[in-house]
């Protein structure tokens, strides 16, 4: 029904279509704009640069000593493919300095090494530049909403579901849960967040594999956890039950990070921390949870009163089974709005952060920093235009996609 719906708006649909446009450019950029050739042959020998470029970041090889610290573009191939754009944002291309327009006469050897959408003052390519920031914006709009979502799920469902009276655990569960917490973020992301860092500057491939491990990281210590809290619960004092009022705590935590001026909070963190895009990312997932926990837990106070539910209780399900496999599946609906709606939000405020100069390495290429550049060259129009129009019609796609979810899932608005 939902489907049906959202396919007869068609600007919803469009903007859909637009974003896995996106999310293409996004994942296939290293094969679009790379300074390395997709295939060539060198020496008698053939390579694939681009895709050994994986393996090598991933450490599952190495470049042989021929091409190891090579200018691709010098070497005498037998014969070579390079990508569309054959250059990589940090490259300079020293015969286009000072900013050349994309209609400029441009120093270039051939018609394949123009730059199509111009240079900036140092002679970076201003069309690998968007791609590549196309990357950026997405992971961090995507990555940080996956946070916010994960985080606003639990929370919502803890205070919908169980309201300030339902939630029971024994007191070393509660401890050791808390415990093992802080330290799995402590060993999955704290300590890893260099080697995070660097495998995102890698590449996508990389930076997946090193966020995978991390993830099983957490999961193992807070397994562990709660492991040692099963022998621990036959000693009587800490077997005790512990009633937690966990909605209006949760309630609470809602209000307090509702009345902080995101924007703000997270300059104030950004600024006194080491330049890093992953802190970004997590800064905004982790400010951004609010609307998503408020939508779960309106449903879920909704829908633990329902028959099926009271169903489920009298057949002797456990809570769990309950929960996940009943209520919780009904009550995703209205998250989906939400995270459109973020996405937008958190490309918007990290390309507020680079504009300003914060948060994002400087090495870093984003739109928010190409804007930035643009303010010291006003005659270059190309330096404003293009990041410009890339953030508003990226952020106007999701609001579009947004709107047409709430018009898809509220049967009052339906025609």
């Amino acid at each position: 029904m939902v489907g049906r719906q959202l396919r007869r708006n068609k600007l919803a649909i469009y903007s859909l279509r637009f974003i896995f446009i996106l999310i293409t450019i996004a994942a296939l950029v290293d094969v679009i704009a790379n300074e390395k050739p997709l295939m060539c042959k060198y020496h008698t020998q053939v390579y694939f640069p681009v895709f050994r470029a994986y393996a090598v970041g991933a450490g599952i090889s190495e470049w042989p000593v021929e091409l190891q610290n090579v200018e691709w573009k010098k070497l005498k191939y037998d014969w070579v493919l390079f990508p569309p754009v054959p250059y990589l944002p940090q490259n300079i291309d020293e015969a286009n300095v000072h900013s050349v327009g994309p209609f400029d006469k441009q120093q270039v050897s051939y018609l394949h090494w123009r730059h199509w959408l111009g240079t900036d003052e140092l002679g970076h390519d201003i069309l690998s530049a968007m791609l590549y920031g196309t990357r950026i914006a997405l992971l961090v709009g995507i990555f940080s909403m996956g946070i916010a979502t994960i985080i606003g799920l639990l929370l919502g469902l803890l205070a919908g579901y169980f309201g300030d009276d339902r939630l029971k655990v024994s007191r070393v569960r509660l401890f050791l849960n808390l415990f093992f917490f802080v330290l799995a973020i402590f060993y999955a992301f704290d300590v890893r967040s260099y080697t995070l860092s660097d495998a995102l500057a890698s590449s996508f491939f990389s930076f997946a594999l090193q966020f995978a491990f991390s993830l099983a990281i957490f999961i193992m210590i807070m397994g562990m956890g709660n492991l040692l809290a099963i022998p621990l619960k036959k000693i009587p004092v800490f077997a005790k039950k512990v009633t937690i009022p966990v909605d209006i705590i949760i309630s609470r935590c809602i209000e307090v990070m509702m009345s902080v001026p995101t924007i703000f909070f997270i300059m104030a963190i950004v600024a006194i921390a080491k330049p890093s895009l992953m802190l970004v990312m997590v800064i905004i997932g982790a400010t951004g949870w609010t609307g998503i926990a408020r939508f779960v837990r309106a449903e879920l106070l909704r829908i633990k009163n329902l028959e099926y539910i009271e169903a489920a209780h009298a057949l002797g399900y456990s809570e769990a089974r309950t929960i996940f496999r009943h209520a919780l599946p009904n009550a995703v609906g209205p998250v989906l709005i939400a995270v459109a709606f973020g996405i937008a939000g958190a490309i918007l405020t990290e390309a507020t952060l680079s504009f300003l100069g914060i948060g994002v390495p400087a090495d870093t290429f984003t739109w928010g920093s190409m804007l930035a550049e643009a303010r010291s060259k006003p005659t270059a129009w190309w330096l404003a235009v293009f990041p410009g129009f890339a953030i508003f019609i990226t952020v106007t796609v999701y609001n579009l996609l947004g709107e047409g979810l709430t018009d898809a899932m509220d049967p009052r608005l339906r025609k």
